[in-house]
């Protein structure tokens, strides 16, 4: 497909075949992407494809490109892609799971305005990486989004055992998935405890200190297979709450002088920057 301005992200990856729903998911990029289009962002997309062929992969870098005119285009992959690389793509290699290597791409290319974790899709490389990267996002209208979310649900190996304990565990199994939708080592799981960021000025709990992901996510949005997460300023005051402990005014209408007279017990709040 040739230059088309009118042509939509949809027609883009559709075309280029780079995603399993390739239609679905660009339906939602259109939606956070299109105010971006003709910006000067840089895009960081996490697996290039191809596998460890160094001639193969590389269509969504390629989509992105033609999408965001005045883009830069970043792809990392542990196979050497560096042969798919042309005019405003640049490709890395190394693993997600390699925070050293992270923090030197960021390093070298400066803060992105979108990254698309499209990589090992192992529920423990895409928390991690999360953890690293969001906080290096531009921090006005960053966009981390989150592909193939449905590793959550696929059990790992030890789950796999115990149906089958004499076969050998398909690949799938070795990505960490949980029968348990409560299970907190999935990467839904953990966005959703990611979600909760956003209220976290409603939180009575005085004394609590506000993690970097409640002071800049500004929304989590979840699809089937993907989830979107928006970087922004969360810092305004709650509606009930200052510095997570009940206004005076709030103290007065039930009648106490202080959250001491309440007699409470607060519960420690995990940070979702730690776990």
């Amino acid at each position: 497909m040739g230059k088309d301005e009118s042509a939509t992200l949809a027609d883009w990856l559709s075309v280029s075949r780079t995603k399993w729903n390739a239609r679905e998911y660009a339906q939602r990029y259109e939606r956070y992407f299109s105010t971006l289009r003709n910006e000067p962002i840089k895009i960081l997309e996490i697996g290039i494809g191809g596998y460890e062929d160094s001639q193969s992969g590389g269509e969504s870098l390629r989509a992105w490109k033609q999408y965001f005119p005045q883009a830069m285009i970043y792809g990392i992959d542990i196979a050497d892609k560096r042969a798919l690389e042309e005019d405003r793509i640049r490709t890395f290699q190394g693993s997600q799971d390699d925070a050293d290597f992270l923090r030197k791409v960021i390093a070298e290319i400066g803060a992105p305005d979108i990254i698309i974790d499209d990589g090992s899709h192992r529920n423990e490389h895409v928390i991690q990486t999360f953890k690293l990267l969001f906080p290096e996002l531009n921090a006005d209208h960053g966009i981390y989004v989150v592909e193939d979310t449905h590793f959550s649900y696929i059990p790992d190996i030890a789950n796999w055992r115990k149906v089958v304990p004499d076969d050998t565990p398909p690949t799938w199994a070795q990505y960490g998935g949980s029968l348990d939708l409560y299970d907190s080592r999935t990467m839904v799981n953990y966005f959703k405890r990611v979600a909760d960021c956003l209220s976290y000025q409603e939180f009575f709990n005085p004394g609590y200190q506000p993690s970097v992901f409640d002071l800049h996510v500004v929304g989590v949005h979840f699809y089937r297979g993907q989830i979107f997460v928006l970087k922004g300023d969360n810092t305004a005051q709650g509606n009930f709450f200052k510095d997570n402990t009940l206004r005076p005014e709030w103290l007065q209408v039930m009648g106490f002088n202080s959250t001491d007279d309440l007699e409470l017990e607060f519960p420690v709040i995990d940070d979702p920057a730690s776990f």
